[in-house]
C-alpha cells in the first residue's frame, strides 16, 4: 500500500507528489546508442524544412550523441551542485529491431527522455504504456534502477501499465494525411493517430499537482489511457483531470504547453489555450496562469531532425518552488522567471532538442522533499466510483 502522505517522508526511497518540491534525487537521460525514430503508424518523422527528403534511419552519428551527452552531463552537474543525487539509465542497444506477434519495427529510439516512460506518483513508480512501436521496450534502461528502489524500501509501489498491442488496427493512419482545414474542423473531437479501444498513454502527458493529476488527451494518450489512470489512481486518493488544448493539432506531452512551477503558478502556452471551461478549476482555487514569451528559435530554426515544436523553450525544470532551470539561450523566459521571483539557473540544451525533449523531458524525479497536499480546496470532482 502507498505510504501515508501525511507522515514524514525523509527515509522513503521514492517520494514525489508534484513538479516543484525541493529536489533530492533525479534520473537524467542519456543519448548513448540512440537511433533515429523510425516511420511507423504512430509517428511520421520528417526533416525540418525539407519534408520531401527521406528521414534518416539507423543509429545517430557519434558526433550527435556526444553533443547531446555533453549537455546532459552539464545538467547533471548543475543538479549535483544543488545537492541533488543524480542517477543515469543503463546502456541499451536502440539499433536492435523489435518484433512481436502484432508488429515489427526496424529499430528503437533512445533513453534521452525518461519523463516520457517513467513517472513517480507519491511513493509509487508507474511505467507508461507508450504509444509508439519503437518505444515499446524503452523502460528497460531504467529497470535496474527501479528494482533497486523497490528492493531497498518495502513501502515503494511499482506498477507497469498494460502494454497495448500496437497492431495496425490500434492506429488511425489517415490522420497524417488530413489537411490543416480538416484538423481545424475536428479540433474539438480530440481524435488523433490512436484509436480509443486500447489503453495508451505516455507519462509525459501527465502533470502532478499534489492530490490532483492533469492528463492531456493527445496523439500519445487516449481516453482509454485517461480512464485507466483514473481507475488506478482514484483509490489511492488522487483526482485525475483530463485537459485539452484544441488549437494544438499535433498534441504530444503536456510539458511544452501547461507547466506548473510552484503552488499557484502555471506557465501557459499562448498558442495553445485550454479548452473553454477547463480553466475554471484553476481560477476558483487562485492559481495564476502566465503566458510565456515567444521562444528565441522559431519552428523553422529548430534542429533539422527535431520533431518537437519551438515550445520546447518552456520545458523548464523546477529544482524547488524558488529555483528553476531554463535553457541557456531563452533569455526572455529567464527574465520572466526572475520577475516571478525565481532564482534562475541556465544550461545549454539545444543539442538535446534533436532527441525530442528539453530539461523537463530529459529527467525523471524519484524523490522530492514534501508530502501530498491539496492545492484545489474549491473543487467539484466526481470520481468514477
Amino acid at each position: 500500500m502507498p505510504h501515508d502522505p501525511a507522515t514524514p517522508q525523509d527515509s522513503l526511497a521514492v517520494n514525489s507528489w508534484n513538479e516543484w518540491d525541493p529536489l533530492e534525487e533525479m534520473i537524467v537521460g542519456s543519448a548513448d546508442n540512440a537511433s533515429f525514430e523510425p516511420t511507423e503508424p504512430g509517428s511520421r518523422p520528417a526533416i525540418r524544412n525539407r519534408p520531401d527528403t527521406p528521414f534518416p534511419t539507423g543509429p545517430k552519428s557519434r558526433e550527435a550523441v556526444d553533443l547531446a551527452n555533453e549537455e546532459l552531463a552539464g545538467l547533471a552537474d548543475l543538479l549535483r551542485s544543488q545537492g541533488v543525487t543524480v542517477r543515469r539509465p543503463e546502456p541499451h542497444d536502440f539499433s536492435a529491431p523489435v518484433r512481436t506477434p502484432d508488429f515489427e519495427v526496424e529499430n528503437q529510439y533512445c533513453a534521452v527522455c525518461p519523463r516520457d516512460v517513467m513517472i513517480t506518483m507519491g511513493n509509487e513508480i508507474i511505467e507508461a504504456t507508450m504509444s509508439r512501436r519503437a518505444r515499446y521496450f524503452e523502460y528497460q534502461p531504467y529497470r535496474k534502477l527501479v528494482y533497486e528502489y523497490w528492493n531497498s524500501d518495502p513501502r515503494v509501489g511499482w506498477t507497469t501499465a498494460p502494454k497495448p498491442s500496437m497492431a495496425d488496427g490500434m492506429y488511425r493512419e489517415e490522420f497524417w494525411d488530413w489537411p490543416l482545414e480538416k484538423r481545424h474542423e475536428r479540433m474539438h473531437s480530440f481524435e488523433f493517430c490512436i484509436h480509443q479501444d486500447e489503453v495508451v498513454f505516455d507519462a509525459a502527458d501527465m502533470s502532478r499537482l499534489g492530490r490532483d493529476i492533469l492528463v492531456q488527451e493527445s496523439m500519445t494518450t487516449n481516453r482509454a489511457g485517461v480512464h485507466w489512470l483514473k481507475r488506478h489512481l482514484e483509490p489511492r486518493g488522487f483526482r485525475v483531470h483530463a485537459v485539452h488544448f484544441p488549437l494544438d493539432f499535433f498534441p504530444s506531452h503536456i510539458d511544452c504547453t501547461f507547466v506548473p512551477v510552484r503552488p499557484g503558478l502555471i506557465l501557459t502556452n499562448p498558442d495553445r489555450p485550454l479548452r473553454e471551461g477547463e480553466e475554471a478549476m484553476f481560477l476558483r482555487n487562485d492559481w495564476e496562469l502566465v503566458d510565456v514569451p515567444e521562444p528565441v528559435l522559431g519552428n523553422h530554426e529548430m534542429p533539422q531532425y527535431c520533431q518537437s515544436s519551438k515550445w520546447l523553450s518552456m520545458n523548464v525544470l523546477s529544482i524547488s518552488p524558488t529555483k528553476v532551470v531554463v535553457e541557456e539561450q531563452e533569455k526572455p523566459l529567464q527574465d520572466l522567471m526572475a520577475e516571478l521571483d525565481f532564482e534562475v539557473f541556465t544550461v545549454p540544451f539545444r543539442n538535446v532538442f534533436e532527441y525530442g525533449g528539453s530539461l523537463h523531458c530529459a529527467t525523471w524525479d524519484v524523490r522530492r522533499r514534501g508530502t501530498r497536499e491539496d492545492y484545489f480546496p474549491n473543487l467539484d470532482y466526481r470520481p468514477l466510483v
